[in-house]
């Protein structure tokens, strides 16, 4: 990323005004919101019968908990009234996409079958319109859990008056996620032909090689969040909700390709998977400098031109902060490519990163962190 890239001074402060107001509001108005539906799940989740899948729900509160009170940072934009649904949807979305995760990395006869089976319940959440949101065509099984998490995003979303004018381009967003996350999770078995296939076809008129379509849509739930918390206003619109979808695609790419670069070392050691991570899709690593400086720059260029644009840019920042401020930061692979994109987002970046490193710490010491609570792959 240049070093221009936030060159903007009036952009710079409103983006840190977004960061301060951001704050405020998720401390006193989202944050308990998101602890109380976090409880509620952990709950729904011991009542799992099968105790595979009981455990496998539990880990993922326990290890990943993070990425909704991450997520639901979005929340801060809907006004106060439809606040509270904004936070319940995204908390519930999440919860539901960090399980189907998990569904997705266990072996199938058919994996790609099986994932686009399971996905549905993500599918359904984001897509039903407020005539259908009582029934999202959620899949049965599970324990019951996809059924109630797919239920409660899809009422929480129904009660947001801006949630017709999404319905269609989350919808979308869904599936392209569903196939992203399915297909590299059974690369080990299938390969990863099927995965480049699909991408190619799919990332036409994007402006994305096939890699960073993929790595994008793998973790596009992040644009699922910015399209709920664009529902709570009723002016949203269809082309809205189209232009903030392009946007947060370009940010999940930066977002997808951090989490593997600072997980390289640890992922380099061997876990047990034997699917591919998403670094792996280049031929030369070492030039992901360059590819995600390009990325970089065009995701704060569509960030600033959204509606409310320097909060996205503000969260923009807010995602570099977070991989900046993990243990694998420093790694070799890593730190290059992290430290030019922190140059390039200078000088928002120094006062998130202290607030990034500073809520790290808390979690720690309340050890709430598992050994790899940032990954999204």
């Amino acid at each position: 990323m240049a070093p221009n890239a936030l060159g903007d001074r009036r952009l710079v402060a409103r983006a840190g005004l977004a960061l301060v107001l951001a704050n405020g509001r998720y401390w006193t108005s989202v944050a308990p919101i998101v602890r109380s539906e976090l409880k509620r799940w952990r709950l729904r989740a011991e009542e799992i019968d099968d105790p595979e899948l009981r455990a496998l729900a539990l880990a993922k509160l326990d290890g990943e908990s993070f990425h909704a009170e991450a997520a639901a940072t979005l929340a801060t934009l809907a006004p106060r009234t439809h606040r509270r649904s904004t936070a319940e949807a995204i908390v519930a979305v999440e919860v539901l996409f960090d399980y189907l995760d998990g569904l997705t990395e266990r072996r199938s006869p058919d994996p790609l079958q099986e994932g686009e089976r399971s996905f549905a319940a993500l599918i359904g959440a984001v897509a039903a319109s407020t005539d259908s949101a009582g029934d999202p065509g959620t899949p049965r099984g599970y324990g019951g859990y996809l059924e109630a998490l797919s239920r409660a995003a899809a009422l929480a979303l129904a009660r947001l008056p801006g949630a017709p004018a999404i319905a269609g381009v989350a919808k979308r967003t869904a599936e392209r996620g569903a196939q992203a996350q399915t297909r590299m999770h059974a690369a080990g078995e299938l390969g990863v032909a099927q995965v480049e296939e699909w991408a190619i076809g799919e990332s036409h008129g994007t402006g994305l090689g096939w890699q960073e379509f993929v790595a994008g849509s793998a973790s596009s739930v992040l644009v699922l969040h910015a399209l709920i918390a664009a529902a709570a206003n009723p002016r949203t619109t269809t082309q809205d909700a189209a232009q903030i979808a392009e946007a947060y695609l370009s940010t999940c790419v930066v977002l997808t390709l951090l989490d593997g670069l600072v997980d390289y070392e640890h992922d380099a050691k061997g876990d047990g998977s034997d699917a591919p991570g998403y670094l792996t899709l280049y031929e030369h690593p070492d030039e992901l400098a360059d590819t995600m400086g390009k990325i970089a720059r065009r995701a704060v260029g569509q960030a600033r031109a959204l509606p409310n644009g320097a909060h996205h840019v503000m969260l923009l920042t807010g995602v570099v902060a977070y991989y900046s401020s993990a243990p694998g930061a420093q790694g070799e692979l890593a730190r290059p490519v992290i430290t030019r994109l922190r140059r390039g987002l200078e000088p928002l970046i120094s006062p998130t990163l202290a607030i990034m490193r500073a809520w790290r710490s808390t979690r720690r010491r309340a050890g709430s962190f598992g050994a790899k609570g940032e990954d999204r792959s």
